[in-house]
């Protein structure tokens, strides 16, 4: 089994870089949807697998070197970005059969709409794994390359200004990331240490103390501002909004579910590596300090009166923040929540960009005003928005109530009890608004569904409102046996 591990890190992200070529061969827009699906299914079978050979091993790497390194905190990834970007690949053809395409034809529209998800999903399954921090950034920004494409799908004015403003955004964001990386590399090639295998986790972890404390302080402050660009943290998060309210639906799933938590997780273990040299205070306030003042400005947002998708990704702020926290305060507790949170974030907040699809085809002034009534002429579409916000929101039995609970107490339990106080105000405020825009959405005055729409979208949202809501209980019963275990034990020893 050791000697395979290897083998299917490499097949994970191989699988869908390949495999984007095959929507470009197909003849017909119905070919490309059976191509695109074709890949993402193995796909998703292969990221899982791997994620549980990873979970498996208690949070102990189940591979580690200069080019790889697959342990808990990467099975808790694979996991959520294989069964997001299965999910988006399923409902992907739904959002194609209603979309325009413009000046193109429906066919070279959905032939690269596929190739363009197959390479940012396999750029995202491979972020987890890789064991350098070189190569973690230059697929954090082939991620950008791939998504921005994808924001701008539609063709629109606001979609193409919305990619625009996230490629520039972000790009200069990890611009700042790949300065801190060339700091770290001139120290380390000044304590002898040369060549880009300097840079992989463990080597820069085992030279962390020996490296210049101020330097090294310069090197994390830059990676971290840059990565929090991407990761769209308080008061760095511009883009987040337009780009998750413009671009596709399924993308917007993969953008929010997927994308923010794999970023958080590099800088997560930067944090582990620079904090022999930096010191654990800094680490922890500086991630700290990220995840209360994304909680603090998201909370006026959440309570506008918001199109869908663009509250939807306010709460995206939000939410990353909550999981800074849990690094920053960094006892058991709180990383218990922390895995919980990914989780369950990920399950919900990916099912309320699904919801989009058939919200947008009976009630297209939700793409820009706030929706209301939908239980009133689209009960299954009401369902899965209700699912999702009652689990953003944290109200249980939603597994975000236990992570947001563990993550406090594991405050409390650090020393930060004021901290937590405050978090307490935020979430709660947060709260308020999400409960409203859920009251609003699901039971206020709805507007009548045109006749002649397609259905298929809603007898998707059927089945995954129940797949997805059903995991979503999973794992708030299976996230009461975390706090305690060997797993999250391991993990707040560190990532690596």
């Amino acid at each position: 089994m050791t000697s395979f591990v290897p083998i299917l890190a490499a097949v994970v992200p191989a699988l869908p870089l390949a495999g984007a070529l095959l929507p470009l061969l197909a003849r017909t827009p119905n070919g490309a949807d059976r191509l695109g699906l074709a890949v993402a299914f193995p796909t998703a079978v292969a990221a899982l697998w791997l994620a549980v050979i990873a979970l498996a091993r208690g949070g102990q790497p189940a591979l580690h070197g200069h080019w790889y390194l697959v342990d808990g905190a990467s099975g808790v990834l694979l996991a959520v970005t294989g069964v997001v970007g299965l999910c988006s690949a399923v409902v992907s053809p739904a959002y194609l059969r209603a979309h325009r395409h413009g000046s193109s034809s429906a066919h070279d529209s959905r032939s690269w709409y596929y190739s363009a998800l197959l390479l940012f999903w396999a750029a995202l399954l491979a972020v987890p794994i890789a064991g350098n921090l070189a190569v973690v950034w230059l697929l954090v920004e082939a991620t950008t390359a791939a998504s921005a494409l994808l924001v701008a799908f539609s063709g629109v004015r606001e979609a193409l200004e919305a990619g625009w403003k996230y490629l520039v955004l972000t790009t200069l964001g990890l611009s700042v990331a790949l300065l801190g990386i060339v700091v770290l590399a001139v120290n380390q090639a000044r304590a002898g240490r040369h060549g880009l295998s300097a840079l992989d986790w463990h080597a820069i972890q085992g030279a962390a103390h020996a490296l210049p404390a101020s330097a090294t302080l310069v090197a994390f402050v830059l990676l971290l501002a840059g990565l929090a660009t991407k990761i769209g943290w308080a008061p760095v998060h511009n883009w987040l909004p337009d780009a998750h309210s413009e671009a596709p639906a399924p993308i917007s799933a993969m953008l929010s579910a997927a994308l923010l938590p794999s970023v958080l997780l590099v800088a997560w273990r930067v944090k582990e590596t620079l904090e022999p040299s930096v010191g654990a205070a800094t680490t922890r306030a500086v991630f700290i300090g990220f995840g209360l003042a994304s909680i603090l400005v998201a909370v006026p947002f959440l309570w506008r009166a918001l199109p869908w998708k663009r509250l939807l990704a306010y709460s995206s702020l939000e939410h990353m923040g909550v999981i800074a926290l849990g690094i920053g305060f960094g006892t058991p507790l709180a990383i218990a929540g922390v895995v919980v949170h990914i989780a369950g974030h990920a399950l919900a907040k990916s099912l309320g960009f699904y919801a989009a699809l058939p919200l947008l085809q009976h009630d297209p002034a939700a793409a820009s005003q706030a929706p209301g009534g939908v239980a009133n002429v689209s009960p299954s579409t009401a369902a899965a928005m209700g699912v999702s916000l009652v689990a953003l929101a944290g109200l249980p039995p939603s597994p975000l109530f236990l992570s947001e609970l563990l993550i406090l107490l594991g405050g409390i339990a650090a020393g930060y009890a004021l901290v937590s106080a405050v978090a307490v105000i935020g979430l709660a405020l947060g709260f308020l608004g999400l409960l409203h825009a859920l009251i609003e959405g699901v039971v206020g005055e709805g507007t009548p569904r045109p006749r002649g729409l397609p259905r298929t979208p809603e007898r998707s949202i059927v089945a995954l409102t129940a797949i997805l809501g059903t995991a979503l209980l999973a794992l708030a019963a299976t996230g009461l046996l975390l706090p305690g275990s060997s797993f999250v034990e391991t993990l707040a020893r560190g990532v690596l």
